[in-house]
């Protein structure tokens, strides 16, 4: 299981002070949609700088029409991101197309589905979807491994069974990971990094424990350790 931290501060200068203070540790970085259209591609560039040896998550959740999230997937392809996502609910359609437009690249980043936000509680979901959360999370988990992507992101109460009906190499990552048993915040469906290990999670997103931490280093250090 990996450690993915939520670059999701007010400012780009907070950002890139928390990149710093935890450049010493194999982790991903995750930038977030308010970050990007803030700080744009310049800001990828400076973490790269900052640790050469860093992944980024791009995490913007492409949801358009086929040819449109091909377009910003191509478009993904110049930023030197190693993992960006899609929306399942933009459908087969769009996230084969999606796949299809990368297969020129030599190399190209991971490429995941979201399923359920974590903010959703069942009601919520639901009166959108239609469907329980469960129910819902395994169908779009089935179809982004039947269009080619290498993983979904999902709550970790999801995670075992998107792995029982598509494979278990197939890829979960999942955001509302709350190590010590810090508060929800905004999230619905959190959990702990044990509980993530059970469900064979493979990526996990944390933030707001390491970055309102007054020492993000020995947080993330913590939490590696228990991985």
């Amino acid at each position: 299981m990996e450690l993915c931290v939520a670059l999701d501060l007010s400012t780009k200068e907070e950002n890139l002070d928390l990149a710093k203070k935890i450049k010493a540790y194999p982790i991903w970085l995750k930038v977030g949609l308010r970050t990007y259209i803030r700080d744009g591609e310049s800001f990828l560039v400076e973490l790269k700088r900052i640790n050469p040896k860093c992944k980024i998550f791009l995490d913007l959740k492409l949801y358009d029409i086929p040819n449109t999230m091909a377009d910003a997937a191509e478009s993904i392809m110049g930023l030197g991101v190693d993992m960006f996502n899609v929306h399942a609910s933009a459908g087969k359609k769009a996230m084969t197309t999606v796949m299809q437009r990368l297969e020129k690249f030599e190399k190209r980043p991971l490429v995941l589905a979201v399923t359920a936000l974590t903010s959703f509680n069942e009601t919520e979901f639901s009166s959108v979807y239609g469907e329980s959360i469960a129910s819902k999370a395994d169908q779009f988990a089935k179809d982004a491994n039947d269009s080619g992507l290498d993983g979904v992101v999902c709550s970790a109460f999801e995670s075992k069974s998107i792995k029982n009906v598509t494979n278990e190499s197939f890829l979960t990552l999942t955001p509302g990971i709350r190590p010590f048993g810090e508060d929800a915040g905004d999230q619905q469906r959190v959990a702990t990094i044990e509980l993530a290990e059970e469900e064979k999670v493979n990526f996990i997103v944390v933030g707001r424990p390491i970055y309102q931490s007054e020492n993000p280093s020995a947080v993330v250090e913590k939490i590696l350790a228990k991985l």
